[in-house]
């Protein structure tokens, strides 16, 4: 697919704008920002210890906004801010964790909803000069709300219409914008092949940018990876403005923004390398309690997830219910599969490696790979599959989300401890993810995910409520933290290592000062272990003024350090 690589620098379309009357600009309407309203903003940023910040105006930040884009697509159009009716559903629309979601938690100055690529690079400009935090947004799926979500003034460059996807099965790629979500792509893949797919997570709300940009694991990683494993180029808008794609930025910058996270520039699309998948595949869950022999199960899952035939993946979750005769409070142990073939295939594999699972031909469903994606996402069976295009989740709940990795199995012994700690603590969950395979086999240093061969599995600990207010915030956050300090002797140590998606404050928090790249260790050694003094170097030679920062962005190197 030929692309045109246009950059706008500042001031390009000025004389255009000096001979339209104001009041055109915003399509003779009311415009969207109010004086009133930037004189607000400027009273706000006039107080931030911003070096060297210029006097904030309406008519400068409107102008160079306009300025620094294509007047074919007229940005007027994209910008809401608090006196806009619309606001209010904008800013909502992709908030996916409701912690995030109270009269209490800050919000953002304007919402800039970019309708083409040179809104993004208008959103680069205007953010510098003017010294506000952007934060970027494409699904909401942050489970720390980074991405929409500031302690200091701060707007949000929303990524949703700008949700393109190009499919092209003839050289088995696609070009997908990053405003798309993944039950978009998936669904743009199956219209055109149901013996193609991609290696991505199994939620069809979570957005393309913030999934990929952080890694992007799901059922086929054993087979092929992860999602950065299957990405060929990018379209990037760098800190100087400038649209790139991968020749253009280079190796280094285009392998930190495969699994790097959103520390070196705004990534609008990416190029994808489809996979091959089985016209039919098997799915099932089978679920065990204590009393139904889990703990001998989960043991020898331990020993064979992760050996097993590649074209399986059999995910574990750990949950604290009642057991039904006697109604004491147990442990489930759920064992939920996928398989890239029919269940005839899948029942000789289980069969001969894991016999103790019992898995039986009633336990399978043989579908399309599409259609095991709503089962993975819990969705009824029968669910007709335009769902996949909705971008509002099912339901929304207060949620804290932590994350370990496992490399040596875990005796019974102590299984049993953390059963004892789980029905204590009753409400936290636990997924086990498996690795192996593929994912033994690529480099930890051929992206900036490092989670490789060692692995055994990586566990998301998971906790949701529906109790409101900060008493019933702390409650929780609390017993998730509890389950994390117990499962400390049997995960990784020296880091004890996290995966990035799985965002988690707990792990430090960079306030961009003096102390950036001591602040900015403390997580980022746990996320990317031995590639992260490599993520900090690129940082610092792409964006040394650290304009793509959040709470736990890669920092850069101390200046005295850049000499």
């Amino acid at each position: 697919m030929k692309r045109a690589f246009i950059s706008f620098p500042p001031g390009k379309w000025l004389a255009f704008l000096q001979i339209i009357p104001s009041q055109d600009i915003a399509g003779g309407a009311e415009p969207y920002l109010s004086k009133a309203y930037f004189k607000a903003i400027e009273r706000i940023v006039a107080l931030r210890p911003m070096a060297a910040a210029p006097e904030l105006s309406y008519e400068k930040f409107y102008l160079s906004l306009l300025s620094n884009s294509d007047p074919s697509y007229p940005i007027s159009k994209a910008i809401y801010n608090p006196d806009n009716p619309s606001y209010p559903s904008i800013l909502q629309a992709y908030i996916r964790n409701l912690r995030f979601n109270t009269s209490t938690t800050p919000k953002p100055l304007f919402i800039l909803t970019a309708l083409h690529e040179s809104h993004v690079q208008a959103a680069v400009f205007c953010a510098k000069k003017h010294g506000l935090q952007m934060k970027i947004r494409s699904g909401g799926h942050d489970y720390e709300g980074t991405s929409y979500v500031s302690d200091v003034p701060f707007f949000i460059l929303d990524m949703c219409n700008l949700r393109s996807i190009d499919v092209d099965i003839e050289n088995e790629t696609a070009w997908v914008q990053t405003g798309a979500t993944l039950g978009e792509v998936f669904y743009s893949i199956a219209e055109k092949s149901s013996t193609h797919g991609f290696p991505a997570g199994v939620c069809p709300t979570v957005g393309v940018g913030g999934h990929l940009i952080g890694g992007g694991y799901g059922n086929l990683m054993r087979k092929y990876g992860l999602s950065v494993d299957n990405i060929t180029d990018a379209i990037l808008v760098d800190a100087e403005g400038r649209i790139l794609d991968r020749k253009s930025m280079g190796e280094d910058l285009f392998w930190a923004i495969r699994g790097g996270g959103a520390s070196f520039g705004v990534v609008v699309s990416y190029k994808l390398n489809l996979v091959r998948v089985a016209e039919v595949v098997t799915v099932f869950r089978v679920e065990r309690t204590l009393e139904e022999n889990a703990t001998d199960i989960v043991y020898q899952w331990q020993h064979v997830a992760h050996k097993i035939d590649e074209d399986l993946f059999i995910r574990l979750l750990l949950d604290v219910v009642k057991d039904s005769p006697s109604g004491e409070k147990t442990v489930r142990a759920s064992f939920i599969g996928f398989f890239l073939g029919d269940s005839e295939r899948l029942l000789s594999i289980t069969a001969e490696s894991f016999p103790e699972l019992g898995l039986l031909e009633s336990d399978c469903i043989e579908t399309s790979w599409l259609e095991s994606i709503l089962f993975w996402a819990d969705f009824p069976v029968g669910t007709p599959i335009d769902v996949m295009l909705s971008r509002t989740p099912p339901s929304l709940v207060y949620l804290k989300r932590k994350s370990d990795y496992v490399q040596e199995p875990i005796s019974k012994d102590d299984l049993e401890g953390i059963w004892k700690k789980m029905i204590e603590l009753e409400v936290p969950k636990m997924g086990f993810n498996p690795y192996g395979g593929k994912m033994s086999e690529i480099s930890a240093a051929a992206t900036p995910f490092p989670h490789r061969a060692g692995n055994l599995w990586k566990i998301q600990y998971q906790i949701n409520w529906n109790e409101e207010g900060t008493e019933a915030v702390e409650y929780h956050l609390d017993l998730a933290r509890q389950l994390y300090r117990y499962m400390t002797p049997f995960v990784s140590k020296n880091p004890r290592a996290a995966f990035l998606n799985y965002k988690d404050l707990d792990l430090g928090i960079n306030h961009h000062g003096k102390a950036s790249y001591i602040e900015g260790s403390a997580y980022g050694i746990k996320y990317f272990k031995g590639n992260f003094k490599r993520l900090v170097q690129i940082k610092t030679k792409v964006d040394p003024g650290n304009f793509f920062r959040h709470e736990q962005s890669v920092p850069t190197f101390p200046l005295k350090e850049r000499m």
